[in-house]
C-alpha cells in the first residue's frame, strides 16, 4: 500500500526531497518515439521552462533536475522560513502568477478598500496560499498539470498524461543529497543519450555549467555555498567545483564501463562524506533501484524512523551504501 504523502514529507526531518514523475504506460514524453517515429523533443523545453518559473514563485529551490524521454527527476529544497518572511502582498502576488485567486485578493493587491469581513477572508487566503507555496505536492501539481494539458492539446486527445502519483524520497543528510543529485544529473549519460554531463540537454548540470562560463550561478537553482561552517548561507553545502569534478569523473567511469579507469576515491568530497569509491559508483548508477522513500546514512535513517515510529529494518537498505 502506498505511504500517504503526509508521512513521506517531514520538514522537521529534512528539507530535501527527490521527486520522480512518469508518463502513463511509460509513453514518450519527449525525444523521438522509435515506434511511431514522432518527435516530442520540444516538450523537454516546456518542462525546463516551467520548472525554473516555479522556482521563482514557490519557496522551494531546485537542486538538480533531469528531463528524460518518459519521466523527469527533480531534487527539491523546501524553505519554509523564507515563505514566513513574505508579506501578505508578496504571497498574493506570487500566487496570482499561478492562479487568479479570489476577487477580494485581487482587490487587496490593487490597493482597493475592503470591508473588515473581506479583509478576514483575504488573511485566510494568504495563509492558505503561503502553505501551498512550500508544499511539494502543490509544486509537482503546478508543474505536471499544465504540461499534461498542453501535450494532450497537441496530441488532440484526452485522459491521463502522468501517472497518478509522483514518487518522493526524503534525503536525510549530505551524503544522500549529493548522491541523489549526481544520480539525477548523470541520467542522460547512463541512458546513452549524452557522452558527457556538459552535453546532457535539459539537466541542471548543463544549466549550471552554462552559467559557470559566465562566472555566475543560475538564479533559479539552489546555489552551491561551500562546505558546512558557522553562519552558513542558504544553499547546497558543497563546493561547486568539487561537485562538478565528482559528476564529470563519475560520468567518465560510467561511459568507459571500466571501474578501474579513474579512482574517484581520491576526490576530497567523497572523503569528507565518508563514501567509498565502490559504494559511490553503485550509488551513481543504481540510486533509484537501491533506495526506497527514505535515504541517508545509517544513523540518519535510524533517527528518522524513531521520530516517525517506523520500523528501522524496513529501511535498512537505504542506509547500506552510506554506512
Amino acid at each position: 500500500m502506498p505511504i500517504p504523502r503526509s508521512q513521506q514529507v517531514s520538514l522537521e526531518s529534512t528539507p530535501y526531497y527527490h521527486c520522480i514523475s512518469r508518463c502513463v504506460r511509460r509513453a514518450f514524453l519527449c525525444g523521438e518515439d522509435p515506434v511511431t517515429g514522432s518527435s516530442y523533443e520540444h516538450r523537454r523545453g516546456w518542462i525546463e521552462k516551467r520548472l525554473l518559473f516555479l522556482a521563482s514563485v514557490f519557496s522551494i529551490d531546485i537542486c538538480a533536475y533531469a528531463i528524460m524521454s518518459n519521466h523527469l527527476h527533480v531534487v527539491l529544497h523546501v524553505d519554509p522560513e523564507k515563505a514566513q518572511n513574505w508579506s501578505a502582498r508578496d504571497v498574493l502576488e506570487k500566487w496570482h502568477r499561478l492562479h487568479k485567486g479570489t476577487p477580494y485578493t485581487q482587490q487587496y493587491v490593487k490597493g482597493e478598500a475592503l470591508s473588515p469581513f473581506a479583509l478576514k477572508l483575504v488573511e485566510a487566503s494568504v495563509e492558505s496560499f503561503r502553505h501551498r507555496l512550500i508544499d511539494i505536492s502543490w509544486f509537482m501539481k503546478e508543474l505536471n498539470e499544465p504540461i499534461a494539458r498542453h501535450a494532450n492539446a497537441e496530441d488532440k486527445c484526452t485522459g491521463h498524461f502522468w501517472e497518478g502519483r509522483f514518487k518522493s524520497q526524503a534525503l536525510l543528510d549530505e551524503a544522500a543529497l549529493i548522491a541523489c543529485m549526481a544520480y539525477v544529473d548523470l541520467n542522460p549519460v547512463r541512458a546513452n543519450m549524452s557522452d558527457t554531463p556538459e552535453t546532457s540537454d535539459f539537466t541542471s548540470i548543463k544549466h549550471r555549467i552554462g552559467f559557470l562560463k559566465r562566472n555566475s550561478q543560475p538564479k533559479f537553482l539552489s546555489p552551491f555555498v561551500g562546505n558546512p561552517r558557522q553562519d552558513m548561507p542558504n544553499g547546497l553545502p558543497f563546493q561547486l567545483n568539487d561537485y562538478l569534478e565528482l559528476v564529470d569523473m563519475t560520468g567518465r567511469v560510467i561511459n568507459s564501463q571500466k571501474r578501474g579507469l579513474i579512482d574517484v576515491s581520491f576526490l576530497p568530497i567523497l572523503q569528507r562524506l565518508g563514501i567509498s569509491a565502490d559504494n559511490w559508483l553503485c550509488i551513481a548508477t543504481q540510486f533509484g533501484k537501491k533506495t526506497e522513500n527514505v535515504v541517508g546514512r545509517a544513523y540518519s535513517v535510524a533517527r528518522y524512523c524513531e521520530s516517525k515510529n517506523r520500523k528501522r529494518q524496513l529501511k535498512r537498505q537505504n542506509a547500506l551504501l552510506f554506512a
